[in-house]
């Protein structure tokens, strides 16, 4: 039986950590361990014979007491009640405390077995029970641990092999689809752009080759590295560690279990695991909290991200920046801003694109209405599903799509963005408002991007993102939008210049509402209906002038308006196609080339991949650009030609910019005005007290400043015109 234990003649523990067969020639089994060891110029020495005579009268015990190493700064005294097996080697040690937070413990090692272990200068080691096979870093303070061991072919939570292992052993992550069929080999360093072209592209199966032949050689495939616990690292009252990388300044409190983890962590992003935590199979990113009773199985973290109050994270990857608690998470790929802190919802079988909210009861996960668990979720960014919104497999939706509180009986296609979606029970049909955030919610749409800006802590920087609502992936869901409201509402031939900066009262010549008894946007016989859909159209458009300005004003703060002119008469065709790539966003053709690359091995690491990223990235402001450029011409057959052409445009953009200003005020007052609101407060003073004057809102002063700086940089522009 593979669980029976064995009884065994007396040997050395901790020996022939890799065994005869798994070492290169020339080697011994201690090669990899002093190639880890980041102070490769330390040194150390035998024990002197006074040395060993204190240890033992210190109660310690070892196999041989010859291959106890220690620095030139040994105190023995501090060295009690400890077994020492296979080759140790101590650090400096000296009288002195380590002080974290309120806990104070001496520099020293008591109450332990230590195993194969190397232990870095002036740390504490006590009450850990069994510890094998590690490298522990300076300063460390690691307390009352049951276990913390490791075995020969660890591979820190990658999905790689080691030398003689099967393919049946390889540790996959089942993101987007519950079956398996999108599943990826995960890895240190991987962001959500990584996981996506994996996923996503399964029908080209010479870049799946590549892509597994990559990830196989990122990881030296060796046995016998140990595991490691960088410096200043906190570990105390934690049941079992197995296989897992631990980085520097990491605090790791009251965890039940880790087990084949890398925990990246430093100075700048330390990271911090807490109580009741089981995380197994996994990469946790730099500055990660994973608190409270959390799950997680079969994951990526990537970096600043949260899982808190029992939250469960399983066969998923989390992009950085979000949040995740008091909730199930399973089978997804989200890509970075995500929230979803609330009890009871749940999001299965889902691919997300971040800048996305799920509130609380929300069931995104009904994933049994087939002959298999085999349907899928695609959200756009910005997603969220409001209260107890209970949503059926499968589903697609466009940007910003915002759900209203409903059980949605049928699987939707939401290809409207910036959508309020509405499950009207009384009247049985299904209720789309479009340019809702534009319309109604410009408080939340400006405020979203100031805020996923503002929450980017990330230190290292590797996933590229867009935040900007307006931006080309965007701009083509609206313009692949008007094509609809332009046939509904007998628009086609109008002016759409004209139409955008007509006054709002010119809608009431047109319908408020569109019946659609088709099924494009719902698989039901009901009848779908466009809420105001003029005012929707002529949102949309406003939301592209701007978006196109705004790239343009960009380019005037550095170039000549001559420079403009001259984009403005060539003929370069519009960027159609736009791949977001876990949050940055890429034009269609340089995937494929990416893709093209790969496969050629032009492209033959990850490192390289990420590379590319940089590169792309740093070419989008110019591609984003020329995507604006070629929208005022497409949309509106507007050209920047000349000084008389740009007045005439800047102008529009400052009208446009107040209109955002009043907007983001306005939809933000609503609530102050609200009856019921005030009806919590005795008095206009107290809601003052409490709220705040909503003239002191700091978002909305901001806005407000920066209309009166946009109108000044216009003002300067036009007169030098």
């Amino acid at each position: 039986m593979k669980d029976k234990i064995l009884i065994q003649e007396k040997k050395n523990i901790g020996s022939e950590y890799i065994s005869n067969d798994s070492l290169p020639k020339g080697k011994d089994e201690y090669y990899l361990r002093n190639k880890q060891q980041i102070q490769s110029s330390r040194h150390w020495r035998s024990l002197r014979v006074t040395e060993v005579e204190a240890l033992v009268k210190n109660g310690n015990i070892a196999d041989d007491w010859d291959i106890i190493f220690v620095r030139d700064l040994f105190e023995p005294a501090l060295v009690r009640n400890c077994s020492f097996h296979g080759m140790v080697r101590l650090g400096n040690i000296q009288h002195a405390t380590l002080c974290h937070h309120d806990l104070e413990v001496p520099v020293g090692l008591t109450n332990s077995q230590i195993i194969s272990c190397d232990i870095g200068d002036m740390s504490a080691i006590h009450n850990v029970h069994y510890l094998s096979h590690y490298i522990i870093g300076d300063s460390c303070i690691l307390t009352n641990i049951d276990e913390m061991n490791m075995t020969n072919h660890a591979k820190f939570g990658n999905g790689i092999l080691k030398d003689g292992e099967d393919e049946s052993v390889l540790t996959w992550m089942d993101i987007m689809n519950e079956t398996g069929s999108r599943k990826i080999l995960p890895f240190d360093g991987m962001i959500p752009a990584d996981a996506y072209i994996w996923a996503r592209y399964r029908h080209d199966t010479t870049l799946m080759d590549r892509l597994k032949t990559i990830t196989l050689r990122h990881i030296d495939k060796a046995r016998g590295y140990y595991g490691e616990v960088g410096d200043q690292t906190v570990i105390k009252n934690t049941r079992i560690i197995k296989d897992t990388k631990i980085g520097s300044m990491c605090y790791i409190k009251g965890a039940n279990k880790l087990k084949n983890i890398t925990i990246n962590s430093s100075s700048e992003a330390p990271t911090q695991i807490g109580e009741g935590v089981e995380v197994v199979n996994g990469i946790v990113g730099y500055g990660c909290r994973i608190f409270y009773g959390c799950k997680a199985v079969r994951f990526i973290m990537g970096e600043n991200s949260n899982l808190k109050y029992g939250g469960r994270l399983i066969n998923s990857f989390l992009g950085s920046n979000s949040t995740i608690s008091c909730c199930e998470v399973l089978n997804n790929l989200i890509f970075p801003s995500h929230e979803q802190h609330h009890n009871n919802s749940f999001l299965v079988a889902a691919l997300v694109k971040g800048q996305s909210n799920i509130a609380a009861g929300a069931t995104v996960g009904s994933n049994h209405n087939s002959r298999a668990n085999d349907n899928e979720i695609k959200a756009g960014r910005g997603f969220w599903p409001g209260l107890c919104t209970s949503i059926k497999h499968p589903s697609t939706f466009a940007s910003f799509t915002l759900m209203a509180k409903g059980s949605y009986p049928s699987e939707v296609n939401i290809y409207l963005p910036f959508s309020l979606v509405n499950n009207n029970v009384s009247k049985d049909q299904l209720e789309i408002m479009p340019a809702f955030w534009w319309l109604y919610n410009m408080y939340a749409m400006a405020r979203n991007e100031w805020k996923y800006l503002n929450r980017d802590k990330r230190i290292y920087r590797v996933q590229n993102i867009e935040y900007a609502a307006l931006a080309p992936d965007t701009g083509e869901e609206i313009i692949d939008s008007l094509d609809l409201l332009e046939h509904e509402l007998k628009l086609q031939g109008h002016n759409r210049e004209e139409i955008a900066f007509t006054k709002e009262d010119i809608a009431n010549n047109y319908p408020d509402r569109i019946y659609l008894n088709n099924a494009s946007f719902e698989r039901s016989k009901r009848v779908s209906v466009i809420l105001k859909p003029f005012k929707g159209y002529q949102a949309y458009l406003q939301m592209l002038f701007y978006y196109s300005m705004e790239q343009i004003m960009v380019h005037l703060t550095d170039q000549s308006k001559e420079s403009l002119y001259v984009l403005g008469n060539t003929d370069k065709k519009r960027e159609k196609e736009w791949i977001n790539l876990g949050g940055q966003l890429i034009p269609g053709k340089d995937v494929n080339t990416l893709f093209l690359d790969i496969k050629s091995q032009d492209l033959n690491s990850w490192d390289n991949i990420h590379k590319r990223y940089d590169e792309l990235f740093r070419a989008y402001p110019k591609q984003k650009l020329f995507h604006a450029i070629a929208v005022l011409k497409d949309v509106f057959n507007i050209k920047i030609l000349n000084n008389k052409d740009l007045k005439t445009q800047l102008e529009r953009y400052g009208m446009i910019h107040d209109l955002i200003t009043k907007r983001v005020y306005s939809s933000r007052a609503k609530d102050y005005k609200n009856h019921f609101k005030q009806l919590n407060f005795e008095s206009s003073e107290e809601m003052d007290a409490v709220l705040g004057k909503i003239d002191d809102n700091g978002f909305i002063v901001s806005k407000k400043r920066e209309n009166k700086k946009i109108h000044k940089q216009i003002d300067t522009l036009v007169n030098g015109l």
